[in-house]
């Protein structure tokens, strides 16, 4: 990141935030082109989103980071490895880069540019899922990068393939995604009188995740557990 200037990086979270999002209101209209079944039409929405997670963080990783997730440039930020102005920026970024991506999708299928949602997600099991599924990205990325940082991307996609299914809410865990799919009135769609309390959700789960593993990779001594040690060459 550090050979990259802010615009730069802010570019990179902007286009990747906007695939991502186009990737899951895309596959989310085509799944319900395809198909009635409501489970194929999530499996068929899962599996490209997961995918893409992999190719973003690899690709746009590098440049900024590949935060593509204010809940998670906020935990970067409370760790002291991203100033606050930048913090701010990246957020702008995420957020209209995700606006960008559902217009895309939109444009691709030729639905309306913005067509708000009508999609009803509310209620404490909502939310809470919201909170465990932005737990879990935490805990993935922050574990993943200490102990197989080249492993990032592949962790991250495989979590939230999995916590689509894991999750009641089908784990948004991004705001950014959050206000993005407000913008959809289809399979992947969120009212926007429901943001509020997804996204307090996301945010609370991802500075729960942040207190834990801080706690939990914090080392009381200078020595690493001999299961470490031995996988080292």
């Amino acid at each position: 990141m550090d050979n990259f200037d802010i615009s730069r990086r802010l570019a990179a979270e902007a286009l990747g935030t906007g695939f991502l999002v186009a990737t899951v209101v895309g596959s989310g209209i085509m799944a319900e082109t395809l198909t009635k079944d409501v489970a194929l039409a999530l499996l068929c929405n899962t599996l490209p989103t997961g995918a893409i997670l992999v190719v973003l963080i690899s690709v746009l990783g590098p440049i900024s980071g590949a935060h593509f997730n204010p809940a998670v440039t906020l935990v970067f930020t409370g760790k002291r490895e991203l100033p606050v102005n930048e913090a701010a920026l990246y957020i702008i970024a995420q957020i209209i880069g995700g606006a960008i991506g559902t217009m895309a999708a939109h444009l691709m299928f030729a639905h309306p540019l913005i067509d708000l949602s009508m999609k009803t997600r509310t209620g404490g099991a909502q939310w809470f899922a919201e909170a465990v599924a932005a737990f879990g990205l935490i805990v993935t990325i922050l574990a993943g990068i200490r102990f197989q940082r080249t492993a990032v991307p592949w962790l991250v996609g495989l979590y939230i393939t999995a916590a689509y299914w894991f999750t009641a809410s089908t784990s948004f865990a991004n705001p950014a995604v959050a206000i993005a799919r407000s913008l959809t009135n289809t399979f992947s769609g969120i009212r926007p009188a429901d943001l509020p309390g997804f996204i307090l959700a996301e945010i609370c789960g991802a500075l729960a995740g942040m207190l834990l593993m801080n706690w939990l990779l914090g080392r009381t001594d200078a020595r690493e557990p001999a299961t470490v040690v031995e996988t080292r060459s």
